[in-house]
């Protein structure tokens, strides 16, 4: 049940890099509430330094703010139903941008992977070849207080990616070996990535940290 959990977690945190147009303009929270909301899901030493992806008021995917670290934080998208932030490493930027371009098509999850993959292996899409990693908090659409810009109800899910790494390769299994315990998603991908899930966050732990 964990892997299944873990594997509807990423198909969430993928679909949301779509940057889809919003429905009700006021939706939007203030481009300052934006950052503190993305950066939330970011190590508290990586958050100040962070470059922020966000929306404006015709839905509009734009940069909020310049970083001066190696992260890229993503606001939620006030069109989803659920709450979803995520921070990833900049070197994974090229692949992500690529995938909401593909998406914006109407492509398939399945079909943009596989034009992604065909990209990155002709070496038209950039895609380094080292380790690099992702964080997100995903939960109901209330999951983030805006007015106290406090996190009340999120689960937590940390990302290594491991350039085509097989659970032969890594010693890595590709399914929990324990309740919360970390796998191999994705295995021989060029996006294949650990996944450890994270223990959930409350209004009453959000203060202490990821």
């Amino acid at each position: 049940m964990q892997k299944i959990a873990g594997f509807f977690m990423v198909l969430f945190l993928m679909s949301s890099f779509l940057g889809k147009s919003v429905k009700a303009q006021d939706s939007i929270p203030a481009q300052n509430k934006q950052i503190a909301a993305a950066v939330s899901a970011a190590p508290p030493n990586m958050q100040e330094g962070a470059k922020v992806l966000g929306y404006i008021q015709k839905g509009e995917l734009v940069t909020l703010r310049e970083g001066s670290n190696k992260m890229i934080c993503l606001a939620d998208d006030p069109n989803q139903q659920q709450f979803h932030v995520a921070c990833y490493y900049e070197g994974l930027d090229p692949f992500m941008r690529r995938g909401r371009e593909l998406r914006a098509q109407g492509l398939s999850r399945s079909k943009v992977d596989s034009i992604r993959q065909v990209e990155i292996e002709a070496d038209e899409l950039e895609y380094p070849q080292r380790p690099m990693g992702l964080y997100s908090l995903s939960g109901p659409k209330g999951a983030y207080d805006y007015e106290t810009g406090t996190v009340q109800e999120a689960s937590p899910l940390y990302v290594v990616y491991i350039p085509y790494a097989t659970e032969e390769s890594t010693g890595i299994s590709t399914a929990p070996a324990q309740e919360g315990g970390s796998w191999l998603m994705e295995p021989g991908t060029p996006w294949a990535h650990i996944m450890y899930p994270g223990r959930p966050i409350s209004a009453d732990t959000s203060g202490t940290g990821n």
